[in-house]
C-alpha cells in the first residue's frame, strides 16, 4: 500500500507535457558561377535556400562579404517577397505559407460606396490588382487642364485612398513617379477610353493632350508612375483633342477633333506608318473637346462624332486599318440621330452567338434615338433598352461582360428623370437582361445620385465597379443590379519556377488552393465558381469547392497556373474587424531561394571571399552555413620572386658573416680565397617583388646544402637573407654556386624563381 501511495503521488505531481515546438527554420548557402579557387574579377552567384519551419512573417538578410561588390539589380526573391538592395540585402514576406511554396491574394470584400468621393468628376474606373491581391480603382478626372492634378487611386479592399498620396496626382509626359500639385503637362479628354497593354495589364494607354500636340499617354499602375508620352499630331485650331483610344490587333487608334485617324503601334511604341490618316468624320467640337467615342467591330474602327448640342447631326464613320482609309460601304459618315441630337457613345453590336455584327450609337436630344449599322454599312436593329430611353437622357459607352456564351452590355445613364442608373442589354437574347429592372438605379449609393458614366468588370469577384459625375465609386451585382455587390473573389497566378534562381531543375507538384479567414457557412459554394487556367489562358481544370473551401489541384500539370475564385457570399461577416480573407495556392517542392551576384575585387590583396546569410521568422533567428571561395592570382597578381646569390670578397672573415659589410660580389678574386684551400662565404637574398604574399618558400642550392633553408613567408616588398659557407680544396678551375627559391603564392601552385650564381675563383681565374 505504501509503495502504491508513493507512485500515485508521483503521477499527480509530474510536470505538465511541453507543447510541441515548430521545427526550426534553416538557411542553406551555396555559390555558383565561379571555380574554387576563383579569379579576380569573376562574378559569383550566391544562392540562399530558405526552409520554413512554421507559417508567419519572415526576413532573410545577407551582408555582402569583404573583397566583393554587389551587382546592382541582381537580387532575386521568390514571388510574394519584397526585396531591398540596401545594406544588408534583404527579402521579407509578411506571411510565409506551406513551407514558402505558396502564393496568396486578398479576397476583395463587397465594395461599398466610397466613404469619401474620389474628389473629382471621374469617368470610368481603371481596375488594378496589386501583387498581394488588393483591388485598386484608378480614376482620371475628365476634361481637366494640363497643370491640374487629376489622377486618384482608391483601395477597394479598405475603401480608402491608396497609399502614396496626397491624391490626386498630375499627369506628365516624362516617365517616372507621379508628382504632386499643379505640375502636370497633360490635359485629360472629355470622354476617355483606355487600353491595357496586352503584354502587361498594369500599363494603361490613354488619349492625351499637351500644349503642342495630341498623342498617347501611359500609366504604369504597378510602379506606379508615368511611363511615357508619344505625340501623334501637332495641336492646331482644328486638331486640339482626341476621342479615347481603342485597340485593333497590335495598334491603338484614336480620332482627332479634325476627324483624322491617328495610329500608334504598341510593340514598337511608335506611330504607325503613314499616320495621321484622312478624316472619317467631320469636325467635332464641344467647348474645345471631342464629342463622341470609338468602337471596334470585326477589325474595323468606328467613330461617332457630334457638334455642340442642338447645332448639327451626329454621325458615325468607319476606318479600315487594312486599307488605311474609309471602310467599304462607308464612303461618307452615316447619321445616327436627327439634327440637334448629340452622342457620347459608340459601341459594338453582337449576334446571339456573340459574333461582332456592327456598331451602334445612342444619341441624346428632345427625342433620344439609337441607330445601328452592320460592318458594311447596312441598317441593323437597335437594342431595345437604350433605344427606349426618354428624351434628354445621356447615354455612355457600355461595359461588355462575357460569361460563357452570354454577352451583355451595361450602359451608364443619367439626366432626364434619372439621377443615375444602368441599362443592361443581353445580346444573346436580343432583349433587356433577364432578372434585372429596365432601369437599374442605386438608391443605396449617395442617395441614388451617381450620374453613371461607366463601369469596369472585375472577373474574380464578378462585380461591376461604377463611377460617374458625382465622383463616387460603387459596386453593382451584374445579375441582380444590387449595390453593393455582395460577392468576393481573388485571382492568384503561380509559377513554381519563379521560386528558384539557381538555374537547376526542381521537381514540383501542385497540391491545392484554399480559402483562409473564411467561414464556410458564409459562402454559397453552390453558386460560386473556381477556374484554373495555364500560362496560355487555357483551362486545365474546372474544380469545385470542397465544403471546407479547398480546391483540389492534384494531378494538374502545367508550367504555371492561374486560379480564380469567384465567391457568392451569403453575407459579408468575414470581412472587417481586422480579418483579411485570402485565396492561397500551394505546391510542394524544394525550399524557395533568394539569389544575388557579386563581382570579386580585382585587388591582388583579396585572396578569398565568403558569405553568410541570416534570417528571422516565428521560429526565431538563424544563420546559414558560410561559403568561402579562395581567389587565385591572375596574370596581374602573379608573384615576382628574385634570388641574388653573392660571395664575400673580403679578406676578413667577420665581414663575411650575417650582417657583415662584405663586400658582396658575384665573383671573388683569387687573392681572397688563396691558391689551395679556402672558405667561400655565400649570401642568398630572396626578395618578393610581387603584389601578393608567398608562403612555404625554400632556398634551393645544389652545391652547398648549408645554403638550403625554409620554409618561410614573404610579404610584398619583403626580403630574406640566407648566409652559408663552403670549405673546400680548390682546384685550378673556378667554383660556381647557384641558388633559387621555390615557393607557393596564396591560392596558387608551386613555383620557382630563376637561378642566381656567384663564382669562387682559383689561380685559373687569373690566368684567364
Amino acid at each position: 500500500m505504501a509503495l502504491a501511495s508513493v507512485l500515485a503521488g508521483s503521477a499527480l505531481t509530474a510536470a505538465a507535457p511541453v507543447a510541441a515546438q515548430p521545427p526550426a527554420s534553416t538557411l542553406t548557402k551555396s555559390v555558383q558561377g565561379v571555380s574554387d579557387p576563383a579569379a579576380h574579377g569573376d562574378t559569383a552567384t550566391w544562392v540562399v535556400s530558405y526552409a520554413n519551419g512554421a507559417p508567419g512573417a519572415a526576413t532573410i538578410t545577407d551582408t555582402v562579404g569583404a573583397g566583393q561588390t554587389y551587382v546592382p539589380g541582381s537580387l532575386q526573391v521568390p514571388p510574394g517577397w519584397t526585396r531591398s538592395e540596401g545594406s544588408p540585402l534583404s527579402a521579407t514576406n509578411p506571411n510565409v505559407r506551406n513551407g514558402g511554396t505558396a502564393l496568396s491574394g486578398f479576397l476583395t470584400p463587397p465594395v461599398q460606396a466610397s466613404a469619401s468621393s474620389t474628389g473629382g468628376d471621374g469617368f470610368t474606373p481603371i481596375l488594378h490588382r496589386t501583387p498581394d491581391g488588393r483591388l485598386q480603382a484608378w480614376n482620371v478626372y475628365h476634361h481637366v487642364a494640363a497643370a491640374d492634378p487629376k489622377l486618384v487611386c482608391t483601395d477597394l479592399t479598405t475603401g480608402a485612398l491608396c497609399a502614396g498620396g496626397p491624391w490626386p496626382k498630375p499627369l506628365n509626359t516624362t516617365p517616372g513617379a507621379f508628382g504632386t500639385g499643379s505640375t502636370g503637362d497633360i490635359a485629360s479628354p472629355l470622354e476617355p477610353q483606355y487600353v491595357r497593354d496586352p503584354a502587361n495589364a498594369a500599363r494603361v494607354y490613354y488619349s492625351a493632350t499637351t500644349a503642342t500636340s495630341i498623342g498617347v499617354g501611359c500609366l504604369d499602375l504597378a510602379a506606379p508612375g508615368n511611363c511615357g508620352y508619344w505625340p501623334l499630331m501637332t495641336r492646331t485650331g482644328q486638331t486640339f483633342e482626341m476621342a479615347g483610344l481603342v485597340r485593333n490587333g497590335g495598334d491603338l487608334y484614336g480620332v482627332a477633333t479634325s476627324g483624322h485617324v491617328v495610329c500608334w503601334t504598341i510593340a514598337t511604341q511608335s506611330p504607325c506608318a503613314g499616320q495621321p490618316y484622312a478624316p472619317i468624320v467631320p469636325l467635332s467640337n464641344s467647348g474645345g473637346y471631342y464629342l463622341g467615342a470609338l468602337a471596334v467591330a470585326a477589325g474595323k474602327v468606328f467613330a461617332s462624332s457630334s457638334l455642340p448640342p442642338g447645332t448639327g447631326t451626329p454621325v458615325l464613320g468607319c476606318f479600315d486599318p487594312a486599307t488605311t482609309g474609309a471602310c467599304a460601304g462607308w464612303a461618307s459618315p452615316k447619321a445616327v440621330g436627327p439634327f440637334g441630337n448629340y452622342t457620347y457613345n459608340a459601341y459594338t453590336a453582337y449576334s446571339t452567338t456573340g459574333a461582332e455584327t456592327g456598331v451602334c450609337s445612342s444619341t441624346t436630344g428632345g427625342l433620344n434615338v439609337t441607330t445601328c449599322y452592320t460592318i458594311d454599312g447596312a441598317s441593323l436593329p437597335s437594342p431595345p433598352g437604350p433605344a427606349g430611353l426618354e428624351g434628354g437622357v445621356l447615354v455612355f459607352t457600355p461595359e461588355v461582360v462575357r460569361t460563357g456564351d452570354r454577352v451583355r452590355s451595361y450602359f451608364g445613364i443619367w439626366g432626364g428623370p434619372y439621377e443615375g442608373a444602368s441599362v443592361c442589354h443581353d445580346w444573346s437574347t436580343g432583349t433587356l437582361c433577364a432578372g434585372l429592372p429596365a432601369r437599374i438605379t442605386h438608391p443605396n449609393v449617395n442617395n441614388g445620385q451617381t450620374r453613371d458614366y461607366g463601369y469596369a468588370y472585375d472577373v474574380p469577384t464578378g462585380c461591376l465597379i461604377g463611377l460617374g459625375d458625382s465622383g463616387v465609386l460603387f459596386s453593382m451585382d451584374p445579375d441582380t443590379g444590387a449595390s453593393p455587390c455582395v460577392r468576393s473573389g481573388a485571382s492568384v497566378s503561380l509559377t513554381p519556377s519563379q521560386f528558384y534562381c539557381d538555374g537547376k531543375p526542381h521537381a514540383v507538384t501542385y497540391t491545392k488552393a484554399r480559402l483562409t479567414g473564411v467561414t464556410p457557412a458564409n459562402v454559397n459554394f453552390g453558386a460560386s465558381r473556381a477556374q484554373v487556367v495555364d500560362q496560355g489562358g487555357n483551362p486545365v481544370a474546372t474544380p469545385g469547392f470542397a465544403p471546407d473551401g479547398t480546391i483540389d489541384l492534384s494531378g494538374v500539370s502545367a508550367t504555371s497556373l492561374t486560379v480564380t475564385a469567384s465567391l457568392v457570399l451569403n453575407n459579408a461577416a468575414d470581412f472587417g474587424g481586422g480579418n483579411q480573407p485570402s485565396l492561397v495556392v500551394e505546391f510542394t517542392g524544394d525550399a524557395p531561394q533568394m539569389c544575388f551576384r557579386t563581382t570579386i575585387s580585382a585587388e591582388c590583396a583579396v585572396t578569398s571571399v565568403a558569405n553568410t546569410a541570416g534570417g528571422t521568422d516565428v521560429t526565431g533567428s538563424f544563420t546559414s552555413n558560410t561559403v568561402t571561395r579562395q581567389v587565385a592570382p591572375g596574370a596581374g597578381c602573379m608573384p615576382n620572386v628574385v634570388v641574388n646569390k653573392e660571395i664575400c670578397g673580403s679578406h676578413t672573415p667577420s665581414h663575411c658573416k650575417a650582417g657583415g659589410a662584405g663586400p658582396w660580389v658575384k665573383e671573388a678574386p683569387v687573392g681572397v680565397l688563396g691558391l689551395l684551400h679556402a672558405t667561400a662565404y655565400w649570401r642568398v637574398t630572396v626578395t618578393n617583388n610581387g603584389p601578393i604574399p608567398i608562403a612555404d618558400a625554400h632556398v634551393v642550392d645544389d652545391v652547398e646544402p648549408a645554403c638550403q633553408t625554409g620554409p618561410f613567408t614573404l610579404q610584398p616588398g619583403e626580403s630574406k637573407q640566407v648566409h652559408c659557407s663552403t670549405y673546400a680544396l680548390l682546384s685550378l678551375f673556378p667554383l660556381t654556386n647557384k641558388a633559387k627559391a621555390k615557393y607557393t603564392p596564396v591560392n596558387g601552385g608551386r613555383l620557382y624563381s630563376d637561378w642566381s650564381a656567384a663564382k669562387a675563383c682559383s689561380l685559373l681565374c687569373v690566368l684567364n
